[in-house]
């Protein structure tokens, strides 16, 4: 895992050593009205593995990633010659506001048999009528990725970060699945490069290549909740943040629960504690509150964490494996309220 990992840092030598031939990235199509079938026809990279990304493509980290599998991720932003990104101040994430021509590209992969493979690659599109989500998944030569809008299983064996092996069938969520997550007041919206979740260096990246606008100096960063040294509190709250607050927010398609798991939200009842669910179905377990403090067991948010049922699991798409570490995390907080 951390052999593939490590790719990113090579990635962004790769700017640097092809910087002086670079190969256009394809505006027409980004901005068009087709959806491409194959991910090269974008330009969005130089190599046909899709490592290299092109001039204007940049590279970014996240403090606090989402879990998708145990998967590796590569996140990329394309912002067109002459525009910028900017950020709305009044907004408490520092959701990044990009101009018409703008794309978001982010491959998942693993490194299996010892050698790191690229499963799928999904981008976001913002065309003059919104934004347009399209998945692509990898041949097994590497060599191109092609669209898959009904998406795709993949049986898949690796290794996870603990050491532990595992086998699952991977799910490339289909065009409509990317909208659930996508959605925000019924509309499709990035939901990862927020400003305060942006690591440090990938802030001074796209400020220094001209790509984002003044005005994130006031914005305090989001905890990684992987850090051990940080309160309990900060990384429990950043984990629901980034893995379930852009569907369970006031704006978000599961804001009928009335459950608001957003890093800023300030009433504990609205971020669970206490909480009774609106609809007690199959997904409560019989349990009477979102979060019970100091009895993790009996808590909903960690019967569904734990779950695998396609009724109960949360989040409901995105993963087909138990994320152990975020479920220990989020047991431990819960039985320190």
């Amino acid at each position: 895992m951390r052999l593939f990992a490590g790719a990113g840092a090579i990635c962004l030598l790769a700017v640097a050593a092809h910087a002086d031939r670079p190969v256009p990235v394809a505006d027409e199509v980004i901005s068009g009205t087709t959806m491409p079938r194959n991910l090269s026809d974008y330009k969005f990279f130089q190599d046909a593995g899709g490592t290299k990304p092109n001039k204007g493509v940049t590279l970014y980290r996240l403090n606090s990633p989402l879990f998708t599998d145990y998967a590796d991720k590569f996140r990329y932003i394309y912002v067109p010659a002459g525009k910028m990104v900017s950020v709305n101040p009044d907004n408490p994430d520092g959701m990044l506001q990009f101009p018409v021509g703008s794309a978001i590209i982010k491959s998942f992969g693993y490194e299996m048999d010892g050698k790191p493979r690229l499963l799928e690659t999904r981008v976001l599109l913002h065309r003059a009528d919104g934004w347009l989500a399209l998945p692509y998944v990898w041949n097994e030569e590497q060599t191109e990725a092609k669209l898959k809008v009904a998406g795709k299983r993949i049986p898949i064996t690796f290794t996870d970060p603990s050491g532990k092996g595992r086998s699952t069938s991977y799910a490339v969520p289909n065009k409509n699945q990317c909208k659930e997550c996508h959605s925000l007041s019924d509309t499709v919206v990035p939901i990862g490069p927020k400003l305060r979740n942006l690591t440090p260096d990938s802030i001074d990246t796209l400020a220094s290549r001209g790509t984002l606008a003044s005005g994130f100096a006031a914005f305090k960063p989001m905890p990684d909740f992987r850090d051990e040294i940080l309160s309990l509190d900060d990384r429990a709250r950043a984990y629901l943040d980034v893995n379930c607050g852009h569907c369970h927010n006031g704006e978000g398609s599961a804001s009928n629960s009335g459950l608001f798991l957003t890093y800023e939200e300030k009433e504990p009842v609205r971020f669970g504690i206490g909480k009774r669910p609106v609809a007690a179905g199959r997904g409560s377990g019989g349990f009477e509150f979102s979060i019970k403090p100091g009895h993790p067991d009996e808590s909903i948010m960690i019967h569904r964490l734990k779950s695998l049922d396609p009724g109960v699991a949360m989040p409901e798409v995105g993963r087909s494996l138990v994320h152990d570490e975020g479920v220990a995390l989020l047991s431990e907080w819960i039985d320190s309220l």
